[in-house]
C-alpha cells in the first residue's frame, strides 16, 4: 500500500510511459521508509601511508559497534536498541527503537594487519585507521611512460 497516493492529472502520460508510472508508484511504498533498509554513508580515503574509513552513523554509542577483521575482510556492524516507558495517571506509553547495520570490505594486500588498527567514534562518525605495509608506501600508483 502506498504511503502517499498520487492524483494523476494526465492519464495519457501513464499510458504513454507505463514504466515511469510503475517507478513512481514503487518509490513511495512503505519499504522505502523502513529503518531496516538504512545503511550508513561511508567514505574510504587512501593516503600514501594509510587508509581511513569514515562511517556516518549518528544515534549510536561506542558500545553499539563491533569492528573485526577475518581473512582480509573488515566487518563493521552496529546494533542499537532503546526502550522508553512512561506511566502517568490512567495512561501509559511505551516506545521502542531498534536499528542495526553490517558492512563488509575486502582489504587490499597492502594493509599491514600486524600493526595496530585504530577506531574512534565521535559526534556520530566512526573513523577507522589502517596502516599500509612499508613496501606498499614506496610503490608508485601510476607510472608515466614516455612515448617516443
Amino acid at each position: 500500500m502506498p504511503l502517499v497516493q498520487f492524483n494523476r492529472r494526465i492519464p495519457i502520460l501513464d499510458r504513454m510511459f507505463p514504466e515511469f508510472s510503475d517507478i513512481t508508484e514503487n518509490m513511495m511504498t512503505e519499504d522505502l521508509f523502513q529503518r531496516e533498509n538504512w545503511m550508513p554513508s561511508i567514505n574510504v580515503k587512501e593516503h600514501k601511508d594509510d587508509f581511513q574509513i569514515e562511517v556516518a552513523a549518528p544515534g549510536f554509542t561506542k558500545k553499539d559497534f563491533e569492528v573485526s577483521i577475518a581473512d582480509d575482510v573488515l566487518t563493521i556492524s552496529a546494533e542499537s536498541k532503546q526502550e522508553k516507558e512512561e506511566k502517568e495517571g490512567n495512561y501509559s506509553r511505551r516506545e521502542f527503537y531498534h536499528n542495526s547495520f553490517t558492512r563488509t570490505f575486502t582489504l587490499p594486500k597492502t594493509v599491514d594487519l600486524k600493526k595496530k588498527i585504530k577506531a574512534n567514534y565521535d559526534n556520530g562518525i566512526l573513523l577507522i585507521h589502517l596502516e599500509k605495509m612499508e613496501a606498499a608506501k614506496s610503490i608508485e600508483k601510476k607510472k608515466m611512460i614516455d612515448i617516443s
